[in-house]
């Protein structure tokens, strides 16, 4: 049950939507389901007093009113109170009687009129949807005072966690005031009749998280928005210091022509220039998360930078399984620029997905758990070379994205530890949409390998089977209810032999990395464990380096027993869903 709170100065005028046909035609059997006394006119169904409904609707007005009239200029100029209140899709249709019932709890529970209080304001109850009512309330009470709304949307949040309860309605996520605004019903609406996609305050807020993704400075966080065709006006003190921005989409006016300015706290709590101010001077440590060597002349810059983002990424996984709260928050926060820079850089084929995980990991960022100073120099400069090195990747080069799902899923369990329901709920949204962009990556790429993997010699795939369940075994890995199917996986050794590495060795180290328990598809994990580690191309038909002779040293040949052999025979495979549940990868 979502409630939406907003006021207003034209009670006829709201009244006036509210039993009217709607914008779209979408109002049906308008009428009162409630009001302050039960005895409220009601234009719907009062057709005995007067036939027409406008005269009803005027006397409801002034009946409403009433004592905002009597309080004349001690009334607020903002009288009207409106909080519309919505069932989630699938809850069962309650009835006029039950819809009264949650209107009396909620002007109960935010002042408006305190059950047994005779001066309570007044108000009425409109319902014209089966899913849903509007709460109109005028703000002077019978003693000519202001009611008391301090936190009235926290109240009236809170009052829905119990009703749900109470009614057997979808519970949801209780709000923790740390959300950005949602967009109003009239820029909704204004949205839809100029065509646009979603409203300007949702284009601007993602236009500002990805100026701001590895910004180096103000001056560069702000040439990139107005490079990204938005408008920016600073407010300056007398000093001529900035003292905050505001945004605005070209061509976006309201009805005196002026632009539609939003200023940058507006568009989330994070992104007032004050916030922003602190994430660009924030980190002062050395990046504590070694770098991948930058010496592959055969890998594009953009392919570079992403593999550098991988380990940069793995290394805030350990961050977040910390106690230290302040320092993890301070990492979602890279995390959460990290994947705004992929998302802007990324292929057409995984674009759309990992757009949707940045805008959903967003709410995940923010949370009553102050981001301390800590080290996220790595992850912002991580960000800041995957944006400066552009979108052209090499061929099935997406290591990005799974670094990016490590990091979302080990931020839902950080925010479920804490009780930060809707956060934790927003980095499940984001992993489920890099599983699918995943998914679109890895397609071809694995393609490549389990062909590759079934042309290999009989003894060679032997050897390589053999190495790969001895290896597990030893390791104690879950091996129950997997299918033998592990050509990429045997693929990947292959050329790993190939490039001058120990196998054996190798897969020790990726195994070692992570426990691979909680992996649908350990094959698939592995597979880009191991070329990761090797330096191998994402893409399987693309040449590999040999490795530097401290990686020769450190991954030494050793010698294969025909005992290892005799493993052949145990079955290990792949889940078809490799990313489904992996929490820890």
């Amino acid at each position: 049950m979502v409630p939406d709170i907003g006021r207003g100065s034209r009670t006829h005028g709201l009244l006036v939507y509210l039993y009217g046909p709607g914008r779209r035609e979408e109002h049906t059997d308008a009428h009162l389901v409630g009001s302050w006394d039960g005895f409220a006119p009601d234009p719907g169904r009062d057709t005995g007093l007067d036939p027409d409904p406008k005269v009803t609707l005027a006397r409801l007005t002034a009946a409403l009113d009433l004592r905002v009239k009597q309080a004349g200029d001690r009334a607020p100029a903002k009288h009207v109170w409106h909080c519309s209140v919505r069932t989630a899709p699938g809850d069962r249709r309650l009835d006029d009687e039950e819809w009264n019932a949650v209107a009396q709890r909620i002007v109960h529970a935010t002042g408006i009129a305190p059950a047994g209080d005779p001066d309570g304001c007044r108000w009425i109850a409109v319902r014209h949807a089966e899913d849903h009512i509007h709460i109109v309330a005028t703000l002077v009470r019978g003693d000519l005072r202001s009611p008391r709304l301090n936190y009235d949307f926290n109240k009236a949040q809170a009052v829905c966690r119990r009703i749900e309860r109470e009614m057997g309605l979808r519970r949801l996520n209780a709000g923790d005031g740390t959300a950005a605004k949602n967009p109003s019903s009239a820029e909704k609406f204004k949205a839809e009749r100029t065509g646009r996609p979603e409203t300007s305050r949702e284009t601007l807020r993602e236009a500002v998280r990805r100026a701001v993704a590895g910004a180096d400075s103000e001056e560069e966080f702000f040439t990139r928005l107005r490079e990204a065709g938005v408008r920016v006006k600073l407010r300056h003190a007398p000093s001529g210091d900035a003292l905050g921005y505001n945004v605005a989409l070209p061509g976006d006016r309201n009805r005196d022509g002026d632009p539609v300015w939003y200023p940058g706290s507006k568009l989330a709590p994070d992104l007032s220039l004050p916030k922003i101010r602190l994430r660009l001077t924030g980190g002062a440590a050395e990046p504590s998360a070694p770098a991948v060597a930058t010496d592959r002349t055969n890998w594009s810059p953009p392919a570079r930078q992403r593999r550098n983002a991988v380990v940069v990424a793995e290394h805030s996984v350990t961050l977040l399984e910390r106690d230290e709260d302040g320092e993890a928050a301070a990492q979602l926060v890279g995390v959460g620029e990290l994947l705004d820079a992929v998302a802007q850089t990324s292929p057409a084929t995984t674009r759309a997905e990992l757009a949707a995980a940045a805008r959903a990991f967003e709410r995940a960022t923010r949370s009553h758990v102050r981001a301390e100073r800590a080290d996220t120099r790595a992850l912002r400069s991580a960000a800041r070379g995957i944006v400066q090195a552009g979108g052209a990747l090499g061929r099935g080069e997406d290591g990005g994205t799974t670094a990016m799902l490590v990091s979302t899923l080990a931020a839902a369990r950080w925010h479920s530890a804490r009780g930060h329901a809707q956060q934790a709920h927003a980095s499940r949204q984001a992993a489920a949409h890099l599983r699918t962009a995943y998914r679109q990556a890895a397609a071809a790429p694995m393609r490549v390998l389990h062909d590759q993997g079934r042309a290999l010699p009989e003894a060679q795939r032997r050897t390589h089977e053999a190495t790969f369940r001895a290896v597990l075994r030893e390791k104690v890995v879950r091996a129950e209810g997997m299918e033998a199917r592990t050509d990429a996986l045997i693929a990947t050794l292959a050329q790993a032999e190939r490039a001058g590495h120990d196998s054996e060795a190798l897969l020790r180290q990726a195994i070692d990395m992570r426990e691979l328990d909680s992996a649908d598809d350990v094959n698939d994990v592995l597979v880009w464990r191991l070329r990761r580690i090797a330096q191998l191309p994402a893409h399987p038909g693309e040449g590999a380096r040999r490795p530097q002779a401290a990686t020769r040293q450190a991954t030494a040949p050793s010698s294969r027993t025909s005992e290892r052999n005799t493993t052949a025979a145990a079955s290990l495979g792949t889940v078809q869903d490799p990313n489904r549940r992996s929490s820890r990868r």
